[in-house]
């Protein structure tokens, strides 16, 4: 396979193009160029013309991927192990030129211009693009979404249009990562892809919450709503499973089975959230002059030292030297600002 590669900012933009390959190796060579971007596909196209462009560029353990090409169907006949780069991943796509039709999960849907989509890399996929087109996606691993087999499902193949609130702010977002996101600095880029991992969830979040008239019957639905009652009440450093499930007037005993069918027990969900926000934390311009400490009692950590334990643990460094890695990046903003 034949890659070329342009350095920006000291950032690799990977791009794959099927004007470097003879015309007998196009299909293999596009289809597994497609793979990369979209997961293990199968490829077809009127009269076997395959031409196209896929240029990706990483965001950490996100990508930022841009497909355009002549018209072609993906096809994805049974679920997989593994997505993209052995993760599963989700992606959110922008679909900018050309038209489309999605089926995935049971559902199939026609989208216009501007609408966003969601697909997963390990599930069974049809993607049919009837004439030249260009797609905008970014991919995030399922891992640093909090998001299971469950709430993927229900929102796969489900038109997002640029008319509505979210989808008007999230079409110029992903369609400013993928075609600058290898110019931004350094510091810029782990903020956009903290971004969009914030972004995400709350379209999923509008997503899942309006799938049934009676939302707080159905078990997802109230996952997701105490996730976002967990995010409010992260300050509190006496959030329990016991304070959880009776604001949600719901059973303690329910609440560990809601968790327990996403595949982590609440307290540890209560952990990686607070990692989280404090990672983000020690980003902001507005908290540089706190102590670590001080940021960790601000997410709710007793303990600074149990707060140092589990960043190191989750991160592989500690939140001083993170915290200093960050800081030192050549070009980093003179604000700093992060948001």
């Amino acid at each position: 396979m034949t890659t070329e590669a342009t350095a920006h900012g000291g950032v690799r933009d990977h791009v794959f193009t099927t004007d470097l390959v003879p015309s007998e190796g196009r299909r293999g060579y596009w289809r597994q160029a497609l793979s990369q971007a979209f997961g293990a596909v199968d490829v077809s196209a009127p009269q076997d013309v395959y031409s196209g462009t896929v240029r990706t560029t990483s965001l950490g353990r996100l990508r930022a991927v841009t497909v355009e090409g002549d018209a072609v169907a993906l096809r994805r006949s049974r679920r997989t192990g593994t997505g993209v780069g052995g993760e599963e991943s989700v992606v959110l796509h922008l679909l900018e030129a050309g038209a489309a039709r999605v089926e995935q999960d049971g559902r199939e849907c026609a989208l216009r211009l501007g609408d966003i989509f969601v697909s997963d890399t390990t599930s069974p996929l049809r993607l049919d693009l009837p004439r030249s087109f260009r797609i905008k996606s970014l991919v995030m691993p399922r891992q640093t979404l909090g998001l299971r087999d469950s709430g993927v499902r229900r929102i796969t193949a489900l038109p997002f249009g640029p008319d509505t609130s979210l989808g008007g702010l999230l079409c110029p977002f992903i369609t400013r990562l993928a075609d600058d996101a290898a110019a931004f600095l350094p510091h810029t880029r782990e903020v956009m892809a903290l971004n969009a991992v914030e972004l995400f969830g709350t379209l999923a979040g509008e997503r899942l919450g309006g799938t049934r008239a009676h939302a707080q019957e159905e078990p997802g639905t109230l996952l997701l709503k105490v996730q976002a009652f967990i995010d409010e009440e992260l300050a509190d450093p006496d959030l329990s499973p016991a304070h959880i499930a009776r604001a949600h007037h719901i059973s303690l005993r329910y609440l560990h089975k809601l968790f327990r069918a996403e595949g982590v027990t609440v307290s540890r969900w209560i952990l990686q959230r607070r990692l989280e926000a404090c990672r983000r934390d020690l980003l902001r311009h507005q908290m540089k002059d706190l102590t670590i400490a001080a940021v960790a009692h601000q997410r709710g950590f007793a303990s600074a030292a149990h707060f140092s334990r589990s960043f190191r643990a989750a991160y592989g460094v500690s939140p001083s030297e993170w915290r200093a890695a960050q800081q030192s990046s050549p070009g980093r903003p003179a604000d700093g600002s992060a948001s």
